[in-house]
């Protein structure tokens, strides 16, 4: 879905982001703006601040900024496109169809989710009201499944038959062919040859699948007799399912607690049921595939720390392994990865009956961190107990190494591999053939680029961020257009912006930039502290402009000011000369 960039624009101008945040975090004034201790980290004592000027917030204990869309994307785990919808919504706003956006297409989307919807309602009347339903009834009350539990999750049954739910829907509408082909585009009906079409899910217990945002995408069927095959069937992938993004339980896990800690990983939908059953609501299922690289961002987009829960069996360490190999390159700083092994014959729903939340908790708190598992998972192919076995060790613990990224966490992990193999850490960098003189720098480099040198272009674009409205005030701004400066095109970009709508303030500003190379830096000029009135910080504004322009006609003055001294001027040159010193000693008039 394309938003159209005015409309964002509109819904930010009219958005009151001190507002949006109080109604999540208690906000407390202090002096021109508001503070509370940070939703995003624990801390004793408020450094979390809101600008209702810039409409922009900021934390000086862990960094954290944005503006309203960035707040709702990070405090409430939103998509971008959500965020807006959820202002929009509150201010009472449509959003408008973008012209280059289909809008048949977006109607045949709705339509497929209006489909899954009322088949999950289907389901789950009959798994109140069938005659058959007995049998799944009975089966999820010997799995300790209450009706509270059935209902979060939305848990239905479909009847055996070849054809209830293609009846059923075509019972409520006139237009028979339009829902026989929404059926199939849905994934809830098969079509054999050109005039057969039956049911996918028959006599089974159902798990809708719910997106982000509660919709139905999809239905997982669990067969109630062990006997029959496969054991679990899923919807096949549609134009709103796919299976190697969508996580059963993640919506329900979110909407049990806003402030989630962890999330833990499990294989298939009873686990998922079964701990919620036990109050772990916090743990989810991939859709019959391993977990992928977009599961793993998709988890720490709500949380910092992943779980995942794995049989003790020799195929639970193979699979342990794949995710160890999928989970290395997300490693990002902040972000927690463990390793939870079951004991035999156990998984997450018989072992939680059998020992309780408390203790089946508590093995989650144990769960083997992702660095251990690395060192454990080389271990199994060879024992360092001599020189040439601590090199070969090294060398097999290379691959998954070199997965990580170039960070804190990579470096942490090599320190800890020295350190396991009783080695001095140069010799890791020799073995591996990697420079720790290069890591290092690489490192110091990462955080000195934190710290930009500030030039007067840096200096201009920070006081525009600050107050916009100077950009109106700005008479000649022509003169910086051919200036060859490091930050000029985007402050030139950024004064016709502001030119073309001057309604626009910091935060909308922001947005416009936002997932550009600039976003960051941009953020950055737009935290700092500003002191002064709004008359004197104008000058300055002014000043620094105008340097700007003066500094391309003292470079020309002084290639001019060298001609003379040793061929002389023509009487062109005399005469620019002579306008280009004045401009120099003059360059408000």
């Amino acid at each position: 879905m394309r938003i159209p960039q005015s409309f964002i624009d509109d819904v930010l101008n009219r958005t009151d982001i001190v507002e949006i945040i109080d109604r999540l975090v208690p906000l407390k004034k202090a002096g021109k703006e508001f503070m509370a201790c940070c939703p995003f980290h624990t801390e004793k004592t408020a450094s979390f601040t809101v600008s209702p000027q810039k409409q922009f917030y900021h934390c000086f204990g862990c960094g954290a900024h944005g503006t309203a869309i960035g707040f709702l994307m990070e405090h409430e785990r939103l998509e971008f496109v959500e965020a807006i919808e959820d202002l929009a919504k509150q201010l009472g706003m449509t959003i408008p169809v973008d012209r280059q956006a289909n809008p048949e297409q977006k109607n045949e989307l709705d339509n497929v989710y209006k489909t899954l919807a009322n088949a999950s309602d289907y389901f789950q009347t009959q798994l109140r009201q069938h005659t058959d339903a007995k049998s799944a009834v009975e089966y999820l009350k010997n799995r300790d499944v209450s009706g509270e539990i059935a209902q979060k999750f939305a848990i239905g049954y479909a009847p055996g038959g070849w054809n209830n739910l293609l009846e059923k829907a075509q019972t409520l509408s006139a237009e028979k062919q339009r829902e026989l082909d929404l059926l199939v585009k849905a994934g809830l009906v098969i079509q054999k040859d050109n005039h057969n079409f039956y049911d996918r899910f028959r006599h089974r217990i159902i798990f809708p699948i719910r997106n982000r945002r509660g919709k139905v995408v999809a239905f997982g069927g669990r067969v109630i007799d062990n006997k029959d095959n496969p054991k679990y069937l899923n919807s096949p992938e549609t134009t709103v399912f796919h299976k190697g993004r969508e996580l059963y339980g993640l919506y329900e896990a979110r909407e049990a607690s806003h402030h989630l800690k962890r999330l833990l990983v499990v294989e298939g939908y009873m686990d998922v049921v079964a701990l919620a059953q036990f109050n772990i609501n916090y743990a989810v299922a991939t859709l019959g595939t391993a977990t992928s690289s977009d599961h793993l961002e998709a988890l720490f987009r709500v949380v910092k720390e992943v779980i995942f829960c794995f049989d003790g069996d020799k195929a639970g360490k193979q699979a342990a392994i794949r995710a160890l190999e999928i989970a290395l390159p997300s490693m990002q700083e902040g972000r927690q990865i463990g390793f939870l092994f079951l004991p035999n014959e156990h998984d997450p729903d018989t072992l939680v009956r059998a020992e309780g939340t408390e203790k089946f908790e508590q093995r989650i708190e144990d769960a083997v961190p992702l660095s251990d598992f690395l060192l454990m998972t080389v271990r199994e192919q060879i024992n360092p107990d001599s020189i040439d076995a601590k090199a070969r060790f090294a060398n097999l613990a290379k691959p998954l190494i070199n997965k990580l990224p170039e960070n804190v966490f990579r470096k942490l992990m090599l320190d800890k591999l020295a350190d396991y193999l009783q080695v001095p850490a140069s010799s890791i960098f020799n073995i591996l053939d990697l420079s720790a003189a290069s890591l290092r720098s690489k490192l110091k480099v990462a955080n000195v680029r934190k710290i930009t040198k500030k030039t007067p272009v840096r200096q201009a674009i920070a006081l525009l961020l600050h107050h916009p409205q100077f950009a109106q005030k700005t008479i000649d701004i022509e003169g910086l257009k051919s200036l060859d400066l490091p930050g000029i095109n985007l402050l030139n970009e950024l004064l016709d912006t502001l030119k073309n709508d001057p309604n626009l303030k910091t935060a909308a500003l922001l947005e416009r930039w936002r997932d550009t190379e600039m976003a960051k830096h941009l953020a950055t000029l737009a935290t700092q502290k500003i002191p002064g009135d709004e008359e004197d910080l104008f000058n300055e504004f002014s000043e620094v402009l105008a340097k700007l322009v003066v500094s391309k006609h003292e470079s020309r003055w002084l290639s001019l000011q060298q001609k003379l001294s040793k061929d002389g001027l023509t009487d062109a040159e005399k005469k620019e000369y002579q306008q280009l010193l004045d401009v120099i000693k003059n360059p408000h008039t």
